[in-house]
């Protein structure tokens, strides 16, 4: 983490954009013309990011009180999402851009294309998935700067065998 300049602190937080996504699901399904849903989804998108998730859950609530049948199931369950996520403490965006982290998986999700797809999966390549899970691990080892400590582990189980 020194080398990359990133703080050592970790954070847990949900994908900005597929938050976004639910947003966008509630606000279709609570307003009936397309404008007022579009202001009303571009206001809230802004105030996730600064980190006032709460009061975006008060809105949705609000607007949920009046709803009735499938509309109302649709908004209930998008709410309740972001209200999980909330008390999860994975809203956190506003810390997380101060510390100027991303917000959303795609650098994660390039990564594991990259190491992944491209490293286990390939023309002529063909995995059991134990060996595929293995070789995954053993690469994280190496990658992590641990590899010493791991082998370490493997040869003194050897030496003294745990016994059950």
């Amino acid at each position: 983490m020194t080398r990359l300049g990133c703080p050592n602190q970790t954070y847990q937080i949900f994908d900005f954009y597929h938050v976004t996504e639910n947003l966008k699901i509630f606000a279709d399904a609570a307003f009936h013309e397309e404008i007022q849903s579009k202001e009303w989804f571009i206001k809230a998108r802004k105030t996730l990011k600064k980190g006032n998730a709460k009061s975006i859950i008060n809105q949705m609530d609000e607007l949920i009180a009046p709803a009735i049948g499938e509309r109302c199931q649709i908004m209930v369950g998008r709410r309740n999402y972001l209200l999980n996520a909330y008390r999860e403490g994975r809203l956190n965006y506003a810390k997380v851009l101060a510390q100027k982290l991303p917000i959303g998986s795609g650098a994660i999700e390039s990564l594991i294309r990259q190491v992944v797809n491209l490293r286990i999966k390939g023309n002529s390549k063909f995995w059991l998935k134990n060996n595929a899970e293995i070789m995954l691990y053993l690469r994280c080892q190496w990658m992590a700067g641990s590899w010493n400590i791991f082998c370490g582990s493997i040869f003194n189980s050897f030496i003294k065998p745990q016994t059950a």
